[in-house]
């Protein structure tokens, strides 16, 4: 049953939101391949998911370099990739005038670089199997904006562009391109922003999940990793097939009271 699905490859999949569309999508049988660059959290990460009988394999995985790209092609020119997923992400959170450029052309490269050069690896593969599915993992920053956070807001803006760009050159046959739009998970990435918007702003971190990242969701509540995984293994299916170039929010009304 599991050599009938596609195998589906993700990446920044050692933790947080990637970890667990890994697990999710496992589950249902699919064949996964876990990237990241963290060889020690992936490492684990694929023996944790083995040891659950799950078929699961690990790659080491820089999003950013053009040399470990190649390597992903190269692989999948061995076991075709039919959905990917890009859910890479970083953050740093200060204001323009203090935030290094080195750090500012990291995060673009590592969000909206690197799901492209991916895709732009995979595609000719997806093209001789009929079928492919491209996911980006974007963010309600993708959608509005918060102060102190320029490099991201500015990748994850671009990452829908991108992917509405990719969703009309794919028109011609069974592959779709769509962005995840979550509001605030509860990840280590996120428990990191709640530390440094506290030192931002001078306030606590209680006000900080009350007041900023919390205060503009109608529901008040952070996005659960199953809401997240669902809707990609949705987004997977032929029931989705004609679903393509779209942002979908997942953000608690975020966007509906803007």
């Amino acid at each position: 049953m599991t050599a009938l699905k596609p195998r589906v490859m993700i990446t920044g999949a050692a933790s947080g939101i990637g970890f667990g569309i890994a697990e999710f999508f496992a589950q249902q049988g699919y064949p996964i391949l876990l990237t990241d660059l963290n060889e020690i959290a992936l490492n684990d990460a694929v023996i944790l998911l083995k040891s659950q009988g799950f078929d699961i394999e690990g790659h080491l995985l820089n999003v950013a370099d053009a040399d470990s790209v190649e390597a992903i092609r190269q692989y999948q020119s061995r076991k075709p990739i039919g959905i990917l997923i890009n859910n890479a992400g970083m953050q740093f959170v200060s204001k323009l005038e203090d935030f290094p450029a080195e750090k500012w052309q990291q995060l673009i490269d590592v969000m909206l670089v690197g799901p492209a050069m991916l895709s732009r690896a995979l595609l000719p593969s997806m093209r001789a199997q009929g079928y492919g599915r491209i996911i980006n993992i974007g963010s309600i920053h993708s959608l509005v904006a918060s102060p102190y956070k320029s490099a991201y807001v500015s990748a994850k803006h671009g990452l829908l562009g991108f992917s509405k760009t990719l969703a009309l050159e794919t028109c011609d046959t069974d592959i779709t391109v769509n962005t995840i739009c979550p509001a605030y998970v509860k990840t280590p990435l996120v428990e990191k922003q709640i530390s440094d918007q506290a030192k931002n702003h001078g306030i606590s971190e209680a006000d900080v999940i009350n007041n900023i990242m919390l205060k503009p969701m109608p529901k008040k509540a952070f996005i659960g990793l199953d809401e997240i995984a669902n809707t990609a293994m949705f987004l997977s299916s032929t029931l989705a097939k004609n679903i393509t170039g779209q942002a979908i929010a997942i953000d608690g009304g975020w966007t509906s009271s803007t």
